[in-house]
């Protein structure tokens, strides 16, 4: 497999990962900040894009570590997107996640796609 992807299109042999982290409380023109970004990832058709919420976590610019357990009850979880396209197609998209990213980490990953299949959408 080549790595090759059409706009929601099959995926196969080499991908890019993108993760982006984020506080859950990030936002973006008062929406949360994980989702402007799922749906811009969706908009430039990229092959999939995930939210994953973390139960606990800190990162550089935070003093605390932030939790979701009962007795520390935190509004700032850290929270990963994750996109999964080809290394051109996750590329192109940098620029979007730049504009809305004001405090983060962005990382790259190439990954090798072993399976993807999907329902095609219905008529």
């Amino acid at each position: 497999m080549t790595g090759e992807a059409t706009a929601r299109g099959s995926l196969g042999g080499r991908a890019t990962r993108m993760t982006i982290y984020v506080g859950e409380s990030d936002t973006w023109h008062h929406k949360p900040l994980y989702t402007e970004i799922v749906h811009r990832a969706h908009r430039a058709g990229l092959a999939g894009a995930s939210v994953f919420r973390g139960i606990e976590g800190f990162g550089s610019s935070s003093p605390v570590v932030h939790t979701s357990r009962l007795l520390s009850l935190s509004d700032d979880l850290p929270v990963a997107i994750v996109v999964i396209d080809s290394a051109e197609r996750v590329e192109a998209f940098l620029p979007e996640v730049e504009e809305v990213v004001g405090e983060g980490l962005v990382t790259l990953d190439e990954v090798s796609v072993v399976v993807h299949r999907y329902r095609d959408a219905p008529a």
